[in-house]
């Protein structure tokens, strides 16, 4: 494969802080990297010495000739007083990026048709001028895209999309991409091959955040160098990621045996039954009783975001909203935590409820005080799984070491003051927890970390969040607010989600094509009307026996019988190709059943898995493509 970026013992550092000392590594197309790291690590300013936006102070840094490089970062600048179009497509012609189907779907996936490409940046939000930079560098034809935490502001939906989208544009041979991002589920998804930014240097790492998780895991136990509590936690997140969602389970799994002996005596990630039961003498029964509750914002047309919803939230329910931009998952959790009254109906709280809201914007944190002081200010020590752990043992859990925790909190990075403001939260003694995008600015360490600590607590959970991972990973149940008013239930959790939101556009889809094709048919039967009107008339006036042509009714029959002989025709030849592809469908079972093995097999056999996972990868397209065929054909059928 072409190497696109090379780096030779680069070293940068700001002050008398070393970031990164003689690195030396290499992008090549193809590659599908995600880079990881704690925040202020070096994680930006690699990327900036990648794309050459920072020059290195010692080494260097070369690029193949001409190389086209997209980048998206976390500010999302865009020129003042363009529009949409003109940030995404520049001065090009309609005609031009209209007809191409690769723009198109840029524009659909990321909501920008719906935001309206006239619209002026300048009054866009936060997460649409994310959506709108993300657009612009998706429509070029960069050879290396570099993205800087793109999955946030996008809901579940968005990050599903951009995954795929991503998976088929940097196949194998067709640009690289680098992408640094919090959100473990779209590692996985995408990425086939990790870096870690640590201790002044990158670590590489072959597969998504699984592979590097059972790598890092494994390298440490066989080194024995990591203190007890941070090797636990690795442990426990094995055990989740063995033990996970069944649509994990399809990764690759590396060192398999060395995995299965590290997990072997772990206990699942939290005992539900357990906590239900001390949640329940900690709150009574009731939590939350959401009574015929309706809610709507905005002047006249008001959207109308709760529409007579019927809720209830008992004690040790561990929940996680979802729901598109806009549906109104923000405003939920403010009527849950009282900063709301609904327009109807009622919200009755239980008497020994202790809320503990995280809102996106947190508030704020006593800038003059040192984080040992902000932490010690709430409380000095807190029960944890029934251990007593001090505010110094609880900083340090929340990646504040001894050094840091003297640092001004003024001085403290996003992430920082993000992490801080959780840990005050709980150290408030909450037994119900709001929390609002907890994950953002968070690194996948402090996340590992707040999960760790969410599976000891005895209480009320209750999460909006697109971070599909942590939802997956903490929550015990998913309700989704579709945009119609309605809160639903998923039993088959995201998923579910996933394919409702699919079956919906497709529907939305069919519906228009039917009013259509009905207003077509409208216009061609008056048409037909008129002309038979105009043809009797001159018949008449030519002494011609207009009653000799075939009636109207009479042509409509002859017409809908051979509507009727061409659909029986279509029906049979489309359960003829249905019974084709069931069969495909088992050849193509049995042949994944057999990598499956295979996989299993050759666990210790690096070459062998990337060469059966490749295999299985092709494998799992072809029978997912066959399954959709036949589902088309049957709705035919």
């Amino acid at each position: 494969m072409a190497n696109l970026v090379n780096l030779e013992n680069v070293s940068k550092s700001f002050g008398t802080t070393n970031v990164l000392t003689a690195v030396s590594l290499g992008v090549s197309d193809g590659d599908r990297i995600g880079v990881v790291g704690r925040n202020g690590g070096g994680k930006s300013t690699l990327l900036n010495l990648i794309t050459r936006d920072e020059a290195p102070d010692a080494g260097r840094v070369t690029h193949t000739g001409g190389l086209r490089i997209a980048i998206v970062d976390q500010r999302g600048e865009l020129v003042a007083g363009s529009t949409v179009r003109a940030a995404v497509v520049g001065d090009a012609a309609e005609h031009v990026w209209a007809g191409d189907a690769a723009v198109r779907e840029i524009l659909t996936g990321l909501g920008l048709s719906e935001l309206g490409l006239d619209t002026s940046v300048d009054r866009l939000s936060g997460g649409e001028r994310r959506r709108v930079s993300l657009a612009a560098a998706l429509v070029t034809d960069a050879e290396l895209l570099v993205l800087d935490e793109p999955t946030n502001h996008l809901d579940i939906e968005g990050v599903s999309w951009l995954a795929a989208y991503l998976n088929r544009r940097f196949a194998r041979g067709s640009g690289a991409l680098m992408v640094v991002t919090h959100d473990r589920w779209f590692l996985d998804e995408v990425c086939s091959r990790t870096w870690e930014v640590v201790n002044e240097g990158v670590r590489s790492f072959d597969g998504g955040y699984a592979a590097y998780i059972l790598a890092r895991a494994e390298r440490d136990r066989q080194a024995s160098a990591s203190e007890a509590r941070r090797q636990n936690l690795l442990r426990k997140e094995l055990a989740w990621l063995r033990r996970g969602a069944p649509a994990r389970t399809s990764k690759p799994k590396f060192r398999i045996e060395a995995a299965e002996a590290l997990i072997a005596d772990v206990p699942e990630p939290r005992s539900t039954t357990e906590l239900k039961a001390l949640a329940g003498r900690r709150l009574g029964r009731s939590v939350y009783d959401v009574e015929d509750v309706s809610l709507s914002v905005g002047s006249a047309p008001a959207k109308i975001l709760l529409d007579d919803v019927t809720w209830h939230v008992g004690p040790g329910d561990r929940i996680g909203i979802i729901g598109v931009n806009g549906s109104g998952k923000t405003h939920l959790l403010r009527l849950l935590a009282g900063e709301l009254q609904p327009a109807s109906g009622r919200v009755v709280i239980g008497q020994t409820v202790r809320v503990g809201y995280l809102s996106q914007n947190v508030a704020e944190l006593p800038g003059e005080l040192r984080v040992i002081e902000a932490v010690s200010e709430v409380r000095t020590t807190a029960e944890i799984g029934g251990v007593e752990l001090s505010a110094t043992q609880l900083a340090e859990r929340f990646g504040f070491a001894n050094d840091r925790q003297w640092t001004p909190v003024n001085d403290l990075s996003g992430g920082e003051r993000r992490r801080l403001q959780l840990l005050r939260l709980l150290l408030s003694q909450p037994n119900v927890l709001l929390l609002d995008e907890p994950t953002n600015d968070l690194d996948t360490d402090t996340l590992a970390a707040l999960e760790d600590l969410l599976d000891s607590w005895a209480g009320t959970l209750v999460v909006v969040s697109h971070d599909r991972y942590l939802v997956e990973r903490i929550c015990d149940s998913t309700v989704a607010l579709l945009g119609d008013g309605s809160l639903s239930a998923l039993p088959g959790g995201i998923e579910e989600y996933l394919q409702r939101r699919a079956a919906a556009k497709a529907a939305a889809v069919k519906q228009a094509a039917a009013n259509s094709a009905a207003s077509n048919s409208t216009a061609a039967n008056s048409t037909a009307a008129n002309s038979t009107a105009a043809n009797g008339a001159a018949a008449k006036s030519a002494g011609t026996d207009a009653g000799t042509a075939p009636s109207a009714d009479r042509a409509d029959a002859l017409a809908s019988a051979a509507q009727l002989r061409e659909r029986k025709v279509d029906s049979r030849a489309a359960r003829k190709e249905m019974a084709r592809l069931e069969r495909e469908i088992a050849k193509l079972e049995r042949r994944e059943q057999v990598l499956h093995n295979a996989l299993a097999e050759h666990a210790t056999d690096y070459t062998k898995i990337n060469e059966l996972d490749t295999e299985l990868r092709e494998l799992t397209a072809a029978k997912e493509l066959a399954e959709h065929s036949w589902l088309e054909l049957s709705e035919q059928a």
